[in-house]
């Protein structure tokens, strides 16, 4: 799993640990989420799935798509809908910038984990490629031959 700079105060919540074995991530976004006071709780305690997760991009508007945050058990009637659709809270010019990474043959924006800092519910989201089938192998062997060296240098 990659190293993360974390910031005083982050508290991981869900990791999509699938991401980085499908995809290159070339850049990290952070952004907020318009949620509903359920989901914040289900998010804090930890319900929250991003692995099917993708972010569309509507006119001026960025979208969470198919992220999977289960109803909090104490919810009464006004819970959430687990799969609805979550706006993200990005600046026009990041949005207009994804656009145009977005556009180019290949590229996706898929959410990479979700947090806390300062009490607010953040994702991040990442620009990425898609790995073919021989760049995912050559990463298992990496990282198998670096476990390997990991071995022989504690002996």
């Amino acid at each position: 799993m990659p190293e993360r700079d974390k910031k005083d105060g982050e508290r991981d919540k869900a990791v999509n640990r699938r991401a980085f074995h499908d995809y290159f991530i070339d850049e990290k976004f952070e952004c907020g989420m318009v949620l509903t006071g359920t989901e914040v709780k289900s998010i804090r305690e930890g319900r929250c799935n991003l692995r099917e997760g993708y972010v569309r991009i509507d006119g001026n508007e960025a979208w969470l798509e198919n992220v999977h945050i289960s109803p909090y058990e104490q919810g009464n009637l006004m819970n959430h809908e687990p799969l609805r659709p979550r706006k993200l809270l990005l600046h026009r010019k990041q949005i207009a910038s994804l656009i145009g990474k977005v556009r180019q043959k290949g590229y996706t924006l898929i959410p990479l984990r979700v947090y806390f800092t300062r009490n607010r519910a953040k994702v991040e989201i990442g620009l990425a490629r898609g790995k073919r089938q021989y760049d995912k192998r050559q990463a298992i062997a990496e990282r198998d031959a670096k476990r390997e060296i990991e071995r022989a240098t504690r002996r």
